[in-house]
């Protein structure tokens, strides 16, 4: 990413946790040149989600329910 705004920078720091939660389930004595695709998926999921919920969470433009 290029010149990411504030809120970007927030939505990666905060993905940063799940990511380290989800290593840590597929086993953090493991390399990641050993993971399964499978496994690799899962991270990549993991960190896209919390990235996505961060700034829908913290976005001043999103609809919220129950916000009109």
């Amino acid at each position: 990413m290029i010149d990411k705004t504030l809120l970007e920078q927030q939505a990666l720091a905060a993905a940063l946790r799940p990511l380290g939660e989800a290593a840590t389930e597929i086993g953090m004595d493991k390399s990641l040149s050993a993971y399964t695709r499978e496994e690799v998926l899962i991270l990549i999921e993991t960190i896209v989600d919390a990235y996505q919920k961060h700034l829908l969470d913290n976005s001043p433009h999103t609809y919220k329910e129950g916000v009109s």
